[in-house]
C-alpha cells in the first residue's frame, strides 16, 4: 500500500499527483508557463489539505528527472527534497519521456491510428530552443529503444527508423518539426504535455522494487549543460 506524491515541472506545465497503489487520488496542475516557483508549493499544500493528510502520511515523494528545463528541474528537485528531509521519507525519480509515453500506450483511440502497434516507436519531444529537442524512441512496452538525445532536427531527422516502421511524436517539442520531417510513417499527435499522472505507476513500480535515490547526492537528468544567456536590453541604462 503505497501513497505518493508525484512533482512535474521540467517543461512549463506544473503538475502535482497524489497516487496510491497505482491509481490516481487526485491532480493539481497548470500550463500557464514557468510559474512553478509561484505555484509549486501551494499546490503540494493544497493537495494534502484536501485529502486530510500531512508529508508523514506519504510514503515517498516522486520527481520528474528530466530531461527538460534547468530552472524547471531545480525547482521541482528541490522543493521534492525538502518534503523527503522534512518527512523522512524516501526520493523516487522518474524519467520525463518515458512518463510523458506511459498514457499514450493505454489510449485506444492512438493505437488505433497505427498499422503495426508492436512494432511502432513513441518519439516524445522537450522544446530545447531552436530547432533542437530532448527527445528518445521508446517502444510499446515503453522500453527505451536508443538512447536519450539533444538532437537537431532537420528534413533527414529519423529518415531509418521512420522506413522500419511508423513513429507517434508528440511533446511541446514536435509541433515545430511537424513541417520538417515529412513521412507516411510519421504521426504527429497535438497537444501532449508532461503530468504529473504518467509517473504514478511507473512510480508504484520503483516503489515495490524500493527503488530509490540518493536524497541528498541526487541531481536532475539535464541531458545538456545550463547555459546562461544575456539580456537583450540593458535594464540599468
Amino acid at each position: 500500500m503505497a501513497l505518493l506524491l508525484h512533482i512535474e515541472t521540467s517543461t512549463a506545465v506544473c503538475s502535482v499527483a497524489l497516487g496510491k497503489d497505482g491509481d490516481l487520488l487526485a491532480l493539481k496542475e497548470t500550463k500557464e508557463g514557468m510559474k512553478h516557483a509561484t505555484h509549486l508549493t501551494v499546490f503540494i499544500q493544497n493537495i494534502l489539505k484536501e485529502n486530510n493528510l500531512t508529508p508523514t502520511d506519504l510514503d515517498a515523494v516522486v520527481i520528474s528527472m528530466g530531461p527538460g528545463s534547468y530552472t524547471g528541474l531545480r525547482i521541482g528537485v528541490s522543493t521534492a527534497k525538502g518534503i523527503c528531509y522534512g518527512a523522512n521519507l524516501p526520493l523516487i525519480s522518474i524519467n520525463t519521456l518515458q512518463a510523458m509515453t506511459k498514457p499514450l500506450l493505454e489510449n485506444k483511440e492512438i493505437t488505433s491510428l497505427l498499422t503495426n502497434p508492436e512494432k511502432a516507436y513513441y518519439c516524445p519531444m522537450i522544446d530545447a530552443r531552436r530547432m533542437e529537442v530532448y527527445t528518445a524512441f521508446f517502444n510499446c512496452k515503453n522500453e527505451l529503444a536508443g538512447d536519450i538525445s539533444a538532437d537537431i532536427i532537420d528534413e533527414n531527422s529519423y529518415s531509418k527508423e521512420l522506413s522500419e516502421r511508423e513513429i507517434i511524436f508528440f511533446g511541446d517539442g514536435s509541433s515545430k518539426c511537424k513541417e520538417v520531417i515529412k513521412s507516411k510513417n510519421g504521426i504527429f499527435l497535438d497537444n501532449v504535455t508532461p503530468s504529473a499522472v504518467g509517473m504514478i505507476e511507473l512510480a508504484e513500480i520503483k516503489f515495490q522494487n524500493q527503488e530509490f535515490e540518493d536524497v541528498a547526492y541526487f541531481e536532475p537528468f539535464y541531458l545538456k549543460d545550463f547555459v546562461a544567456t544575456t539580456p537583450k536590453k540593458n535594464i540599468f541604462n
